[in-house]
């Protein structure tokens, strides 16, 4: 009868209680028993027991990780695949445990010398749309998400305890295996030892510390995550995310690279601020990282194209596949880059060989040859060359604009700065290292400074960026092709000075497989044809786009996913006859340079090197890709060919022919230079004559004055004399 009139304790339990705890244990252990049998019994077709012999497979290979597909659990078991989605902190513990069980009975016996059991890492991978690191919201905290990105920074590879063993100063007490949290959030040691020995007084507050040699770590690395510039919205700045990975998950990546990453969105505490009298931020207020849980990177380390996922639909695949069968097809190619631009069909051509480029080339002793193509737009102001850049920029799977002012080097290359959190340096990619596998557009080509010009010599042909600073030797990959604008030195083209307008280096030139030197000319026809074409645009813009896709256009989307298809897809290379032919006409063009070297008795700004030769290859075979055919055939060659003809060869030529206006003939071209070294022999710098007087004193040596007055302009275009005193006098300044 005893306990009859105990009217029993009311109590609450604010936190959990034990019975409900043990519930908790028990759904747990049937939850670990359906990962186990998803392990065990999962299998495609008959006999194909993906994970398990998977799973044994790496184990043999001493890879301790297994990568799972979130459809494959979902077809398995729904619910399942539903919890690890909404409370993954909970369940990926669990999963690895059951990994753990099954690699013991799928691996044993073992060898000797390794009975033990290692811990096995589950990595995660799921087909779901990845979302951008802005859409993130606090709703998602503690869940899986997919989130496409750059990776920017990696930090370097560093250990975390798993399980901590802490020691008691005073009366010498161990506390083994206390588990740490994964993630970036640290332990908080107990305050107080709480062993009572007699004789002895208390241990004081914070008595523990850490016994590194017993505890237990694992790898993981720090990533910087920033936002595709694709999805980026216009003004706005990249935002970034933490990425926290751990074990095998670490030195996956580099900087560079476009990866999706499904991961914990997480929380950590915001560091306390150095500043004495700002307080902290508030109690409750978190910063958000993400625990990586499974990292994709594309095969070529260039991931998930800007908006344009590797993955085709059947329908799209058909009609790429019927496009490429058209015998039309670079023509309407052509025609759909920059439609709203009159003109320019060479040069929009090479934009479409620059778009879908050659075949990169890895030759048996380990050195590469570049497959992409680099083209210069050399001109007068007024010509649409920048609007050819923000159109390339827009149909571009990948691509970066910059301006050559707003540009230094290490903003192009890669910049090596110190990392807030460690005080370490790492280093940062730049626009090059950004846009590997796409498009770098550079405006203002001319307006940049010497010495960051040069920074890019070595990523436009080895397209490599090697760093050596601050203790970090590395090399960056930066295959992307380069399409740069820029003006002459005078602003606009003057014939007169033939090569005095290219104010680059041979060593830049070379380069650029094209080169385009762009005129605005006076003709009648044209103005008005050209006229006519910019009335129409911003009259009727929209009908005239749907009357141009009824024309056999393609919409720049569409067009977007068929370079990206053609890219990823096709590696054309020359057939023996288009080789055969190519080699002839490359030995007859380094003969016509040679000719007009002699001729013009000086070598030409623009050279005609190997690199040229290579390049009508590249040509060839982006060609070839358009059509998504195996090999570049001989029209392949001769459209190459015909297409560096009117570029690169016919910019070295025009700028030996310094043919001034109404004095074409060599005859003349000599007696505008005697005129001007006598000036410059008779009028010393620092002085002044009168205008009137030069004139009168050549017409008396039989030279005529429209030839005497012409030599005085060009000298005061160049600023070598200044009109002084009502245009009366000149003076000379250098």
């Amino acid at each position: 009868m005893e306990g009859f009139d105990d009217p029993g304790i009311f109590f609450s339990d604010n936190f959990a209680s034990e019975d409900n705890s043990d519930r908790n244990q028990v759904n747990y252990q049937s939850i670990k028993k359906k990962f186990k049998e998803f392990l065990r019994e999962f299998h495609e077709g008959n006999f194909n027991y993906k994970y398990r012999d998977g799973l044994k497979r790496q184990y043999n290979l001493q890879q301790y990780w297994l990568d799972v597909s979130l459809e494959d659990l979902a077809s398995y078991d729904e619910t399942l695949a539903d919890k690890l989605r909404k409370q993954p902190t909970e369940h990926l513990p669990l999963f690895e445990e059951a990994v753990q069980e099954v690699a013991d009975e799928v691996t044993a016996p073992r060898p000797d010398g390794e009975e033990e059991l290692q811990d096995i890492q589950i990595t995660l991978h799921t087909a779901a749309k990845p979302v951008d690191v802005r859409d993130l919201q606090s709703s998602e905290v503690s869940r899986l998400v997919s989130v496409v990105g750059l990776v920017v920074a990696a930090s370097g590879v560093k250990a975390k305890a798993r399980t901590l063993t802490v020691q008691c100063r005073s009366c010498q007490t161990t506390i083994n295996n206390l588990p740490v949290k994964p993630g970036l959030e640290g332990y908080m040691l107990p305050r107080k030892c709480n062993t009572e020995q007699a004789g002895r007084p208390k241990c004081p507050l914070d008595p523990f510390f850490i016994v590194p040699d017993k505890c237990d770590c694992v790898d993981y690395q720090v990533l910087k995550l920033q936002e595709v510039p694709e999805n980026l919205p216009q003004g706005e700045m990249p935002r970034h995310l933490q990425l926290y990975c751990d074990r095998s998950l670490c030195e996956r990546v580099v900087p560079g690279n476009r990866v999706t990453v499904l991961g914990i969105y997480s929380i950590k505490k915001i560091g306390k601020s150095k500043n004495r009298n700002e307080r902290g931020g508030g109690v409750g207020l978190r910063a958000p990282y993400m625990r990586v849980v499974g990292i994709v990177g594309a095969e070529d380390g260039r991931g998930n194209m800007g908006g344009v996922s590797g993955r085709f639909t059947a329908e799209e695949e058909e009609q790429f596949r019927t496009l490429s069968q058209d015998p039309d097809v670079y023509n309407r190619i052509a025609k759909s880059i920059a439609p709203s631009i009159f003109g320019f069909q060479s040069v929009k051509r090479s934009i479409a060989c620059l778009l879908f480029g050659g075949s990169r080339k890895r030759l048996p002793d380990g050195l590469t040859r570049r497959g992409d193509i680099n083209v210069l737009l050399l001109g007068d102001p007024g010509t649409a060359k920048s609007q050819l850049l923000k159109f390339v920029e827009r149909v571009s799977p990948i691509a970066i604009y910059t301006s050559g002012k707003g540009s230094s080097a290490a903003g192009l290359t890669a910049s090596v700065i110190r990392d807030p959190v460690s005080r370490n340096f790492i280093m940062e990619g730049g626009a090059m290292v950004l846009a590997d596998g796409g498009v770098v557009c550079i405006d203002e080509f001319d307006k940049m400074r010497e010495d960051d010009r040069v920074a890019i010599h070595e990523a436009m042909e080895q397209q490599t960026i090697s760093i050596a600073k601050a203790g970090i030797t590395t090399t960056l990959n930066s295959r992307c092709s380069v399409l740069a604008a820029a003006n002459s030195v005078f602003g606009r083209w003057d014939e007169t000075k033939g090569e005095e307008n290219i104010d680059f280096m041979p060593t830049i030139l070379s380069r650029f497989d094209m080169i385009y030197i762009v005129k605005d000319e006076h003709d009648e026809e044209k103005d008005t044809i050209l006229a006519k074409h910019v009335m129409n645009v911003h009259l009727n813009s929209h009908s005239v786009q749907e009357a141009a896709l009824a024309d056999g256009e393609l919409s720049l989307q569409f067009l977007k996913k068929y370079i990206n298809y053609c890219r990823s897809r096709c590696g054309p290379r020359l057939s023996e006859t288009a080789g055969a032919k190519l080699q002839n006409r490359y030995v007859l063009m380094r003969g016509g340079t040679r000719e007009a070297e002699a001729q013009a008795d000086k070598r030409l700004a623009i050279p005609i090197t190997v690199r040229q030769l290579e390049a009508i290859v590249r040509i060839s075979e982006s060609l070839a890709k358009m059509r998504l055919a195996p090999h570049a055939n001989e029209t392949d060659v001769d459209e190459a060919l015909r297409l560096f003809q009117v570029s690169t060869l016919d910019a070295a030529m025009s700028g030996s022919l310094t043919g001034a206006e109404g004095f074409t003939t060599e005859e003349d071209q000599e007696t505008i230079s005697r005129i001007e070294k006598q000036i410059k022999r008779r009028f010393a710098i620092g002085s002044q004559v009168s205008e009137q007087a030069i004139v009168q004193d050549f017409v008396r040596q039989k030279y005529s004055e429209r030839a005497i007055l012409k030599v005085l302009h060009f000298m005061i275009r160049r600023g070598e004399v200044q009109h002084r005193l009502q245009r009366k006098m000149l003076y000379r300044i250098k």
